[in-house]
């Protein structure tokens, strides 16, 4: 299993800085937004590895711009089912975060 480091590793620190923003500002909005992302990015990680599973072939070729297109759309998918139930990942990570954190109730 192959993960592209760089963009995952950008994706983390724009993570971290996010939470350390919403602990800083006790904003419980905040946190549950950086809860969403991190699902987001899960989801999407998810996704591109599924894909990875998948046989080339078939009856139209993929080229670099089909992958670009999959690339976009698992992104899209990931953030838009981040934002509403999701897998239930940014709930629990409130949780535990809001607990940690001492977030305003």
């Amino acid at each position: 299993m192959e993960i592209d480091n760089i963009g995952f590793y950008d994706k983390l620190s724009v993570f971290e800085k996010k939470a350390e923003a919403a602990d800083k500002n006790k904003d419980d909005a905040q946190l549950m937004e950086v809860c969403r992302e991190f699902e987001s990015i899960f989801l999407n990680m998810l996704f591109k590895e599924m894909r990875n599973t998948i046989p080339d072939g078939g009856l139209i070729p993929k080229g670099t711009g089909t992958e670009i297109f999959e690339d976009m759309y698992y992104e899209e998918i990931s953030k838009e089912l981040s934002n509403r139930e999701g897998l239930g990942i940014a709930k629990m990570l409130y949780e535990q975060f809001k607990s940690g954190y001492r977030v305003n109730r």
